[in-house]
């Protein structure tokens, strides 16, 4: 039996990309080669794709930031999703399926899932309209509470609206929250670009930093809770995993918290009583039909101090994904291994695929 072709496609434009590459490693060397042959193929911050053996050289990285020289080959997405050449063997091949491992915009908003919806190749995770509301912490938030999920009280603020008039725009923040507040950039993750604001000049210095990242800015209630993640797994009928707690070694659970910070601690099963596991459970798997999700995603959370409730804070679709991300993690505290978890995440990327093409009659190709 021939090896499925997975095409694990990373790198990308945001500012998440090295957590990107990292992931990407993480599945290559711990996918089952005797079931799947795997082609990376990597995006530069240019936008550029890469073929296979660039590709390879990108994950090899010498340093931070290296990227191959732009005098190396580059080619176009229609080329390296349906028709790669093998360097080693001269052959070409279909790519089979795609595992997209492109965090934050251009790539978990929906673009590199419109291209592949165009192309006509499964893949793994959330289809274009999920990844865009799951980008947008803004329309995310719209459809949960059209879906009676809990979210913290937030202003929307325009980029061009806080150049325009700032005064005016942090008067009604004040007149709305309290201080502390958070200040998000709504497209972007990885935490970056949050900031929090005890006072109207931090607040200030805030907005501009969130600016910088987006157009479209978030103002949120601080909710003096515990940090509690869940995973979800599955298509039309998803499953949630164990729950884990994050204590952050900062103020917040920001960038160097995540990702630089060896005193933050992730606490794995969440010690909650048993009920208000069972609700975060509920409340993640609602969260991820509220936005037609699909495969996978991370819902976080955040429980009251006191208990009495429970809020949701974010999904993210295209969650971090190596061998000590909370999302495998979680999984792995459940029973499914990160091998296996792989398998199964490419497994309903081809079941949805096929699912979809149920529905197209014959001849609408044409």
């Amino acid at each position: 039996m021939d090896r499925i072709q997975v095409g694990i496609i990373f790198g990308g434009r945001s500012e998440e990309r090295d957590i990107s590459l990292i992931s990407a490693r993480s599945i290559i060397n711990a996918i089952n080669k005797s079931k799947y042959d795997v082609l990376p193929i990597a995006i530069i911050k240019s936008g550029k794709w890469l073929p296979p053996a660039q590709s390879e050289q990108l994950l090899l990285a010498p340093a931070p930031n290296w990227e191959p020289p732009c005098s190396q080959e580059t080619t176009s997405p229609h080329r390296e999703l349906a028709n790669i050449e093998d360097s080693t063997s001269g052959t070409t091949r279909r790519v089979d399926v795609v595992f997209p491992v492109l965090h934050g915009p251009y790539g978990e908003d929906g673009t590199i899932q419109g291209l592949l919806e165009l192309a006509d190749i499964p893949y793994v995770g959330a289809g274009v309209l999920a990844s865009a509301l799951g980008m947008d912490k803004a329309l995310m938030k719209v459809a949960f509470r059209q879906r009676g999920i809990p979210v913290p009280d937030y202003q929307v603020v325009m980029r061009w609206q806080w150049q325009k008039d700032k005064d005016k725009i942090i008067e009604e923040v004040e007149r709305l929250f309290s201080y502390p507040c958070f200040v998000k950039p709504a497209n972007m993750g990885s935490s970056i670009g949050i900031s929090k604001a005890g006072s109207r000049d931090e607040l200030i210095v805030a907005i501009d930093e969130a600016a910088r990242f987006d157009r479209k800015i978030l103002i949120e209630e601080a909710i003096d809770g515990r940090e509690i993640e869940c995973s979800v797994l599955g298509n039309d009928e998803p499953i949630a995993s164990a729950l884990g707690e994050i204590i952050p070694a900062r103020d917040f659970y920001d960038y160097e918290a995540k990702y630089h910070d060896d005193r933050t601690q992730l606490i794995i099963p969440a010690p909650l009583p048993t009920e208000i596991a069972a609700e975060v459970r509920r409340l993640a798997i609602e969260a991820f039909l509220a936005i037609d999700c699909a495969g996978m995603a991370r819902v976080d959370f955040l429980l009251e101090r006191n208990g009495l409730k429970i809020y949701v804070s974010e999904i993210n679709t295209i969650p971090g994904f190596t061998q000590v991300s909370m999302y495998p993690k979680l999984w792995e505290a459940s029973g499914i291994s990160y091998t296996d978890l792989i398998d199964r995440l490419i497994q309903l990327a081809l079941e949805r695929h096929q699912d979809k093409t149920k529905g197209q009659a014959p001849g609408n190709d044409k």
